[in-house]
Formats: structure tokens, C-alpha cells, sequence
């Protein structure tokens, strides 16, 4: 028994050094605002600069990350649930390299595990994760049971939010419920649909001016997206707009932000191992 525990720990140990990955969530206050298409278009965006990245639809019940790139997922994390498939099989390949993992439905069925699915979905993730330099987990709306473990696990946050006041307020309402319950996690800000420059720095600095007044707590500004007609285009057409038209205002400030991003001019954190996600992923699920 003994030998099996130090097998299992030095397995653990060459997993923690072998690949550091960085783990998002991409999260909004409100339906609506775009996160899902973000999400989609960064991880392109990234994997056009040769990251290795895995695209995880968390959007529970409302899985459409494989609707907006045109493609029908032959399996979901549904099929793993149901053990009808292991996780490295329900991996789709997406648009330029990028992989996924469709969302379906009955995602809720995630916090319903019993203990033992509940290992084998950690025993599985933990030896795909560290195949990847980003694992982006686009999350459903607002914040359930279900996605706040996933959202506290992640190396960083990505709050999409629109110049709208609801969209603003809701905002700041779920970066507050995530800071009051992990104080660490960084908050990376996205202005999407904005009609004009002047207005996407107004929503900025007006989101960030309240994070720091109320809840002492610096974000990182990394761009805004314009409400571009090509987006809307390319949605109809079931093409990411970063791919359907390069030469867009949107794409065109996509790139800007990916290459913000990656260039670490504000990303600070440091990359975690995969194990760590998923020890931490385990600890919400076991012991809160």
C-alpha cells in the first residue's frame, strides 16, 4: 500500500513540473453580452500565435460554442457523465487547431456526481490539461453552484460586459461574489459592442473605479471590441468573425487584445500546473 501511495505521488509530482498551463474562466453578469463568441475568438486567437489551447463550454444547458463555429459535436461532457465516453474522446477539433469540449445539455447533472465519477472526472482532466498552454472555460451567465467551483479553481478571470448600466451593474455584482469568496483571482475586463472608442473607455474606467473604491481591488484593463456588423455576419454564417473577415474593426481589436494578453503587459499571474487546478477544483467540490 505504501509503494502504491509514493507510486501515486511521484506520478502526481512529474505531472506538476511537466506543463505549466494557464487556466480562464470568461464570465458575465448577464446573458447576452457576447462571452460565448469571445471566448471562441480568443482561443482562435491564441491558437493562431502556436498555443495549444482546449475550449471547455460550461454554459450549462445552453451549450453553442460548436453552433457558432459550425460544427455538430458527435459527442458532449454530457456523454462522459453519462460514462459513455472518456473525456479525451468527447475532445473535438475546432478552427485553426483549436480544440473543444462541447457543452450539450444536462450539464447540471456536474455538481450530482457521486464521489467516485467525481474522481474519475479529476483523475481524467488532470492527464488532458497538461497538453495545453490555455484552457479557456467559457461559463454560463451569473454564477451557479455548478460554475463557481470552476471559477474559483482558474489561474484568472475574464469579465465580458457591455456599455449598458444592467450589464455594467452585473458586473460588478458577480466580480464582487467571486472577490468576497477568493480575494487573489485576477479580473481581466472586456468591453464588447461598444459604438465608439470614448464610450468603451468610459465603461472601463467607470467598472474599475467601483472594483477599487468598494472592493480594494486593482483589474486589468485589456480591451474593447466594437459593435461591428461582420460579427453579426459571421454568427449567421456559423463562422467565427475572427476568421470570416480578418480586416473587421472586431478582429482587428481581437488581435490587439490577445497580443495585450500574451505580451504579459497585464497578465501578472503566474502559470499553475494542471495539477493544481484540478487539487483546487477537487477542494470546492469535497470540502465546501
Amino acid at each position: 500500500m505504501n509503494d502504491q501511495a509514493q507510486g501515486l505521488r511521484n506520478q502526481l509530482n512529474s505531472m506538476d513540473s511537466s506543463k505549466n498551463t494557464k487556466t480562464l474562466a470568461v464570465i458575465s453578469g448577464k446573458g447576452g453580452v457576447g462571452k460565448s463568441n469571445f471566448s471562441l475568438n480568443f482561443a482562435i486567437s491564441l491558437a493562431k500565435r502556436g498555443h495549444a489551447v482546449l475550449l471547455f463550454d460550461m454554459d450549462i444547458g445552453m451549450g453553442n460554442l460548436d453552433i457558432l463555429m459550425g460544427q455538430t459535436a458527435d459527442f458532449t461532457i454530457v456523454d462522459f457523465f453519462n460514462e459513455t465516453a472518456t473525456l479525451t474522446e468527447i475532445i473535438m477539433k475546432g478552427p485553426n487547431h483549436v480544440d473543444y469540449i462541447a457543452g450539450g445539455t444536462g450539464l447540471s447533472q456536474f455538481v450530482k456526481l457521486d464521489k467516485e465519477k467525481a474522481n474519475r472526472f479529476m483523475r481524467e482532466l488532470s492527464t488532458i490539461l497538461i497538453h495545453y498552454d490555455y484552457v479557456i472555460f467559457d461559463m454560463g451567465a451569473g454564477a451557479s453552484e455548478e460554475s463557481l467551483n470552476i471559477i474559483l479553481s482558474v489561474d484568472e478571470v475574464v469579465v465580458i460586459t457591455t456599455s449598458e448600466p444592467t450589464s455594467i451593474t452585473d458586473a460588478y455584482a458577480m466580480m464582487k461574489y467571486i472577490h468576497l469568496l477568493n480575494t487573489t483571482i485576477p479580473f481581466n475586463i472586456v468591453v464588447n459592442r461598444v459604438q465608439t472608442e470614448r464610450e468603451g473607455k468610459e465603461t472601463m474606467q467607470r467598472l474599475q473605479t467601483v472594483v477599487k473604491q468598494f472592493l480594494e481591488k486593482e483589474t486589468n484593463a485589456i480591451g474593447m471590441i466594437p459593435d461591428d456588423r461582420s460579427i453579426h455576419q459571421a454568427v449567421k454564417r456559423q463562422i467565427p468573425y475572427s476568421l470570416y473577415n480578418e480586416n473587421s474593426p472586431a478582429a482587428k481589436a481581437l488581435r490587439e487584445i490577445t497580443d495585450r494578453y500574451v505580451n504579459e503587459q497585464f497578465n501578472q499571474s503566474q502559470r499553475s500546473s494542471a495539477f493544481r487546478f484540478v487539487s483546487k477544483l477537487k477542494q470546492f467540490l469535497f470540502e465546501r
